[in-house]
């Protein structure tokens, strides 16, 4: 009668199989030592598949918060596909940032040598506040002091990157200083400025509940931040915040 043989001690077992797919990304991330706070983005290490892995796994989680919250999503037309529905909504729309590459930018020359500022906006972004996760919408104008090497991109293409950068959990002062970096490595222009105003709903649905109040922070690079005649320039160009 021949016996089973019985697995070899020296061949390792399948420790990959039933891993959840959130802590194999994070396996990479920490073996490559990058950060992944809330508004990093870290779509180098997921690999293909993986995101709608994701998908399905935020959307068990998410059930079992329903469920704590003594919510019946068995009997209760509303809310029985809620989770997975939030948790498309946070991979694939508003937290998307985090989990998608950069859009594909086309840079050309400046060839016709422009060196006067230019400003693009008000561009709308929506974000959320990486303390509560609720909504952070508002404007933001972008002033372009450009050189002769300076990269020249479409006007839309500043829309595309703010959004990339702003579909994350973020809190606003780190959100403009992201976009800034990013923005003065794809265009190298002599001075970057960039205005934002938004609403934070961690303020008006919730603690004190001030509909009106409204943040607006700033970043200044380069020639902005060394000359203050063109400093009060870009600012004076920006339409009037009120609405005007």
């Amino acid at each position: 009668m021949l016996m089973k043989a019985e697995p070899s001690p020296l061949v390792p077992a399948d420790t990959d199989e039933g891993t959840p797919v959130s802590v194999k990304i994070r396996e990479r991330l920490l073996a490559a030592r990058q950060r992944f706070h809330s508004n990093d983005n870290i779509a180098a290490f997921i690999e293909p598949g993986e995101l709608e892995a994701l998908l399905d796994e935020v959307a068990g989680k998410l059930q079992g918060v329903l469920d704590s919250l003594v919510i019946d999503t068995a009997s209760d037309h509303n809310t029985g596909a809620t989770a997975r529905r939030v948790a498309r909504m946070y991979l694939h729309e508003v937290f998307r940032g985090r989990y998608n590459k950069a859009p594909t930018i086309t840079e050309f020359p400046n060839a016709e040598h422009l060196n006067e500022l230019m400003i693009v906006g008000p561009i709308t972004v929506r974000s959320a506040c990486s303390h509560h996760f609720v909504p952070v919408i508002g404007k933001l104008w972008i002033g372009i002091m450009p050189n002769e090497h300076t990269n020249v991109i479409g006007l839309s293409k500043y829309a595309r990157l703010a959004e990339w950068v702003m579909d994350r959990p973020q809190i606003q002062e780190e959100a403009v200083m992201q976009l800034a970096d990013l923005i003065m490595e794809k265009t190298q222009p002599d001075g970057l400025a960039i205005v934002m105003e938004a609403s934070h709903y961690c303020m008006a649905w919730r603690g004190v509940k001030d509909m009106d109040s409204k943040m607006i922070n700033s970043v200044m690079r380069g020639v902005f931040l060394k000359d203050p005649a063109l400093r009060r320039e870009f600012l004076s160009l920006i339409p009037r915040r009120n609405g005007g």
